[in-house]
């Protein structure tokens, strides 16, 4: 189940605020509640570092009891990236690469995602801290990377712009 909200940033930026309620059939998972970004004109979508995500190894009445609480907590958390991404776009970034090589050191990026970070920036190139995080986002779709490692990319990205401020 998703709850989706549709707001365009700007031209050309079209983005769905979603929450996500997932479940296992067989128990091999927990059920998960969490909030994320979807970039209409990629694939992936931004996995924020949410504080307010809930998981529950099985379903019960503690679930239902808390279930509006959390529900209330994500959509705080989606309001708070909505805000994020309107002040990233409006924060001018003076070296842009020094910046990417800052936030490559900062959450120990290798080699091989540096080089996907590159790859990302120079087709999201712009002067704003919005197209910095978005480098991360298309990094993640660089050929030959590891479905783990275009995750991290993913979790950098929100957590950078979970720096925005």
């Amino acid at each position: 189940m998703e709850i989706i909200t549709f707001q365009s940033m700007g031209p050309g930026l079209p983005l769905e605020f979603r929450v996500s309620v997932s479940n296992s059939e067989v128990g091999l998972a927990s059920l998960s509640i969490a909030a994320f970004v979807l970039r209409l004109n990629f694939t992936n979508g931004e996995i924020s570092n949410t504080e307010v995500s809930a998981s529950y190894r099985h379903i019960s009445l503690k679930i239902l009891g808390e279930f509006p609480k959390v529900l209330e907590g994500v959509s705080f958390e989606l309001g708070q990236q909505k805000s994020q991404f309107r002040i990233s776009m409006q924060s001018p970034v003076e070296n842009l690469l020094m910046t990417l090589e800052s936030f490559n050191r900062q959450f120990q990026i290798g080699e091989k995602e540096r080089e996907a970070v590159k790859w990302g920036w120079e087709r999201e190139m712009g002067k704003t801290m919005f197209h910095v995080v978005n480098a991360y986002t298309r990094a993640a779709q660089f050929e030959g990377l590891l479905a783990e490692a275009s995750y991290w990319l993913q979790r950098v990205r929100g957590m950078v712009l979970g720096m925005v401020k």
